[in-house]
């Protein structure tokens, strides 16, 4: 039987660092992400987090170290190189980030136009638009703005544009915040269902404890630049160490 340490990672990070003048953010981190995981990061403010996205979907040059995906290293490529792997790459903003003078139909259709070639043997751009919103319960919102919708609505609009080119990569950043506890429930389920449905692997940065219990495989503590542990949610919730035990207390 194949092990995991055999595995071949569709993304991995290597001795990532950055720093901004005498402000050392990231001192050597590491990650790997598997075919099919969800894997969580969690960190305080500060910790890293932040510039270590910036840096994975290249709109950061890291100082040092490796970004791999699926065989290609960002970090040495071009910008007609990048434009074209972030296709595989879905990205879910904090706060959504939708164009509030757009319609939901508009804001779906914005990344299908940045991309024209990848949907060459698509079906279409209206099916591919009513799709996505299908998949997260919102078909009948296409035409509306999103002033007109809930929070919730507009983080299922924002995920549904992030699915749209279908991506084999998912990156969540704080899927949660800002949201009452029965909605981010809500999300949290459907980021379950999307990861099935899409075969997708994902990572999620998040401070929300209980969305890293229900949907993480495993889970990475980032400490001062650096992976401090790492593990399932259950052994990082039965870990002594102090560090580790301040993210399970609320």
């Amino acid at each position: 039987m194949e092990t995991a340490e055999k595995r071949v990672p569709v993304l991995e990070i290597k001795n990532l660092t950055k720093s901004f003048g005498d402000n050392h953010v990231l001192k050597g981190f590491n990650l790997q992400l598997f075919e099919g995981e969800n894997l969580t990061i969690m960190g305080k403010s500060g910790s890293g987090k932040s510039v270590m996205v910036k840096c994975l979907v290249g709109l950061m040059k890291p100082d040092g170290g490796t970004i791999t995906i699926r065989g290609n290293d960002i970090t040495t490529m071009g910008q007609k190189e990048l434009d074209i792997l972030r296709t595989e790459l879905g990205f879910l903003f904090q706060g959504s980030a939708l164009y509030d003078s757009m319609t939901v139909r508009e804001n779906l259709e914005f990344p299908l136009r940045r991309h024209k070639d990848k949907i060459k043997d698509f079906t279409g751009t209206e099916v591919l638009v009513k799709e996505a919103l299908e998949n997260v319960g919102l078909a009948k919102t296409i035409d509306l703005m999103p002033s007109e919708l809930s929070g919730g609505m507009q983080r299922r609009v924002a995920l549904a544009r992030a699915l749209i080119l279908k991506p084999k990569i998912l990156m969540y950043d704080e899927p949660t915040t800002g949201l009452d506890p029965i909605t981010a429930k809500e999300i949290i389920e459907l980021l379950r269902t999307i990861q099935v449905q899409y075969k997708t692997s994902s990572i999620i940065i998040t401070h929300d404890v209980d969305c890293a219990r229900v949907i993480s495989n495993r889970m990475i503590l980032l400490v001062d630049g650096k992976n401090y542990v790492e593990g399932t949610y259950k052994e990082l919730l039965n870990s002594e160490d102090p560090q580790v035990q301040a993210f399970f207390k609320n």
